[in-house]
């Protein structure tokens, strides 16, 4: 088969060198279409499901909301771990599925099992799943500031007009606003006007539920043209939401503003952000699976100077505090200098030990060839320019020329000796080089199946090793591969064209060559003559590596220098939004005074339907900083004695390490430890007799445990006696201390719990 090819190459020698033109431009143009990303798609099959729960208790939300979602996804074929966060009034479900499951069919599972629970849950609480998004979905996050504006102005416009430009960038997933204020219409009713004036609450929401809607009406045929009817009801102005009727008395309305208090506010919120110690809205950009990172950034960036232009004076949406884009380019354009400097040394040392130019243009050619051909299996398999395939490539640069070189070295020798018996050697060039080819065609084979067959068992990792690592034993293996094909094809075409017309076709050993042939040829006497010191020494070696090997310290990852330090500052739960807020600032100013912080950027608790359901005692500091004589370790060391003066648990890492840890445990940490249980109070003993023990342990920094502590709490509780005693319902009770116009305070629909127990009332006539 091997001759056969090599044979019809060098007969078809036009074609191949057109083929091999062609694949160079069509490999140069796939290069720049290739998606760009920091890591292998390591997208696990997920799907979020969040279920906003206004007014609700974290208890209630466990109860009500978390536990009939769990219940109900654990049943499904294919499902391998579901994980909840119930905080107060919001609930996340985490479902995660095996790799081999595709994410739409699990998305229309769960949409079907969802359609099975939503009766369970309370009245005006529905679950939802979050977009499909990536693992390292978040890419850039977007402060906007102002100076002139105030929050509820500064957050309409990130809701209103930053949000939906930039969904519009293809791969973009979603878009999170958090920070500023939201603007609302809020009623407050007072229970003291609306008992003089006998006005209940289901008057109240009866008539707002019919206020500032717009219905239609069909249409009407008039002087021979149709009209369509609209009844428009809708209206932006306080002052008719404010005059609305809520009921008649003796032919005179009651309306809303004797009843109630009308006015715009804010929101109730459960996050807020800042930048550089100043009140900010942050958007958090979140791309698709399989999307490029680098190209829908340069997309953003340069949509923010079109926006910049249509904002308030005294707006600021240019302000980029984080950029995954940043450390990819750093990482891929690292790479990239690594291949170029090692396609530079393989050149200067093949020319050295071959000493002519056309030996080592035709072994050189292999390299680019191959790369590019990788380059193309990449492009059919859908996979991505990452830190793991370029790696398998820069691992293989060294290889790929291996069998170009031998094959070129046999043919000149050839050549030569071809040359040397003249007409002796009935043989044409073409025979000459294809017997040349086939007689090193064996070791070369033998060679690259050797090779491939080492990285053979990384495609038996299972799990996230296996997608992490799958990838750079695909680019190595591919690329040798390619090599070998080029050796077959286009070596031997090349060495038909270049090498026959050398002047010179007698041994080429240079003196480098023949010094190194003599070193050699002694130390192989004199090893012979020592066989017990030649097989002992290296079995002294491979002991003394495997003994060394073992005290090796052990990572998932090498921990990479993402040029953005991610700060978690966690305070004691049960701290209000505002003060958790002040402290956050503060930490934001004592970060800022280190020489090498650029900027700052802050969000605290968490924002709507955010996956990231932090409670508002725990903040997230986005901090850019540049390179300085300063190592690293010590500029960190440094952000954690400044903010070792604050009442709070500092943990000091990285945006990408801090999602990779986030998909592995659950946790942002390396390592976590999980201590399971009913007794809540017996777990909180065992983790801190754990954490004393584990601060002994030399090199483990930032521990501390999670802050599951019970959170002071206001509690109405219905005395059944007394409410049959004067006849009120135990639900109007709740809805007059919880707002109902806020839809908290309805926290059970016609169930009673106990515990995760559900038992409903029966009526019987």
């Amino acid at each position: 088969m091997f001759d056969t090819i090599i044979r019809t190459s060098l007969n078809n020698r036009l074609f191949v060198i057109i083929a091999a033109l062609a694949l160079t431009i069509y490999g140069l143009i796939t290069l720049r279409e290739l998606p760009v990303d920091v890591f292998p798609d390591l997208n696990r099959p997920t799907v979020t499901l969040m279920a906003e729960a206004d007014g609700l208790a974290p208890e209630e939300v466990e109860l009500l909301v978390t536990y009939p979602i769990e219940t109900a996804m654990n049943g499904m074929p294919g499902v391998s771990r579901v994980r909840s966060v119930s905080s107060a009034g919001l609930s996340i479900v985490y479902v995660e599925f095996e790799w081999s499951v595709e994410i739409y069919r699990a998305r229309q599972q769960i949409s079907e099992r969802i359609q099975l629970v939503r009766e369970q849950l309370p009245a005006n609480v529905a679950a939802q799943m979050g977009p499909i998004s990536s693992v390292m979905g978040e890419i850039m996050l977007i402060a906007m500031s102002s100076t002139t504006v105030d929050a509820m102005t500064l957050r309409e416009l990130a809701d209103f007009t930053v949000r939906p430009q930039l969904l519009t960038v293809p791969g973009v997933a979603q878009v999170i606003p958090m920070g500023g204020e939201v603007r609302q219409y809020r009623v407050i009713p007072d229970p003291r006007r609306m008992s003089s004036l006998n006005i209940s609450f289901d008057a109240i929401e009866k008539a707002i539920k019919q206020f500032g809607s717009n219905t239609g009406g069909g249409f009407v045929d008039l002087n021979m043209r149709e009209y369509l009817i609209r009844n428009i009801g809708r209206t932006t102005q306080i002052e008719d939401l404010r005059n609305l009727a809520v009921a008649y008395r003796d032919g005179h309305a009651i309306t809303l503003r004797q009843v109630a208090d009308v006015d715009f506010a804010a929101r109730t919120k459960r996050g807020d952000a800042g930048v550089n110690g100043k009140p900010a809205v942050i958007l958090a950009v979140q791309k698709q699976p399989s999307a490029d990172t680098v190209r829908i950034t340069q997309q953003i960036e340069a949509m923010l100077p079109e926006l910049q232009r249509v904002m308030p004076e005294g707006v600021t949406t240019t302000d980029i505090q984080f950029r995954q884009a940043g450390f990819i380019e750093t990482s891929i354009n690292t790479l990239m200098r690594v291949l170029v400097e090692a396609l530079v040394c393989v050149a200067i040392i093949l020319f050295i030990f071959l000493f002519n130019w056309q030996t080592t243009f035709i072994s050189l050619v292999a390299i680019p060839l191959s790369v590019l051909a990788t380059l193309l299996v990449f492009s059919v398999m859908g996979m991505s320019i990452n830190v793991m395939t370029l790696g398998g490539l820069a691992i293989a640069v060294g290889v790929l020329v291996d069998d170009a070189v031998v094959d070129v070295e046999n043919i000149y020798r050839r050549l030569g000796l071809h040359r040397e018996a003249g007409g002796s050697d009935g043989r044409s060039l073409i025979s000459v080089i294809a017997d040349a080819a086939m007689e090193v065609r064996s070791g070369i084979v033998y060679a690259t199946i050797v090779i491939v067959l080492v990285f053979l068992p990384v495609f038996a990792l299972s799990g996230i090793e296996g997608r992490l690592f799958t990838p750079l034993g695909i680019a190595f293996i591919v690329s040798i591969l390619a090599s070998l094909v080029v050796s077959l094809t286009v070596t031997p075409v090349l060495s038909y064209w270049l090498l026959p017309r050398m002047r010179n076709l007698s041994d080429h050993d240079t003196m480098l060559v023949r010094g190194l042939k003599r070193a050699q040829a002694a130390a192989l006497r004199w090893c012979f003559r020592r066989p017990s010191f030649v097989i002992g020494v290296p079995v002294l070696a491979v002991v003394a590596a495997t003994i060394a090997g073992l005290a090796l310290p052990r990572a998932f990852l090498p921990t990479f220098n993402e040029g953005t330090v991610l700060v978690g500052v966690v305070l004691q739960p049960g701290i209000s939004l505002t003060e958790s807020d002040r402290i956050g600032r503060i930490a934001e100013e004592l970060i800022a005074e280190v020489p090498e912080v650029r900027s700052v950027g802050r969000r605290t608790g968490r924002a709507e339907l955010d996956e990231h359901a932090e409670g508002v005692h725990n903040s997230e500091l986005d901090v850019d900083i540049v390179a300085s004589d300063r190592s690293r370790e010590d500029v960190l060391a440094d952000i954690r004695r400044k903010l070792s003066m604050l009442p709070a648990s500092i943990t000091v890492g990285q945006p990408i390490a801090h999602r990779l840890d986030h998909m592995l445990s659950g946790v942002r940490a390396q390592l976590a430890l999980k201590i399971y249980g009913d007794d809540y109070d017996t777990l909180r003993g065992l983790a801190a007799q754990l954490e004393d023990r584990l601060r002994t342990i030399p090199g483990i920094v930032d521990l501390q445990t999670e802050k599951q502590v019970r959170i002071p709490q206001l509690q109405v509780r219905v005395d059944y006696a007394k409410a049959a005693l004067y006849g009120p319902q135990p639900q109007p009770d709740h809805r007059s201390t919880g707002g109902s116009f806020q839809r908290p305070g309805r926290v059970a629909d016609c169930r009673w719990l106990e515990a995760v127990r559900r038992r409903g009332p029966v009526v019987r006539r």
